[in-house]
């Protein structure tokens, strides 16, 4: 079977309570950049805080930050699907489905 598997991203597990992810390491630091930028942004919205800056603009930020989170879940979401739920649904483990619609409505709120 010919299926397009994300390349840098695979997952293996051992049992159900013992599962990881394995990203490439660009991957990986392209996460870790991106997370390092939001924690930033949040240092930002303390400070604002702190400041008293005026509460619209802290509400902008927040949204911005929110909009980075979403970002960084949606790249997730994507490696997941094309890799860790493709290997567990060809290897019949046919439960990734539920557990994957429990993570999208958590995603979703």
């Amino acid at each position: 079977m010919d299926h397009h598997v994300n390349e840098d991203a695979s997952c293996s597990h051992t049992s159900s309570t013992e599962r990881k992810s394995h990203h490439s390491d660009k991957t990986k630091q392209n996460l870790i950049n991106r997370l390092n930028r939001i924690e930033g942004q949040v240092r930002g919205v303390k400070g604002m805080i702190e400041r008293d800056v005026y509460c619209d603009d802290i509400l902008h930020q927040i949204a911005s930050i929110q909009s980075a989170l979403n970002g960084v879940g949606k790249q997730l979401l994507e490696d997941h699907l094309k890799s860790c739920v493709v290997e567990r649904i060809e290897e019949g483990d046919r439960d990734v489905l539920d557990e994957l619609l429990t993570t999208v409505a958590k995603l979703m709120k």
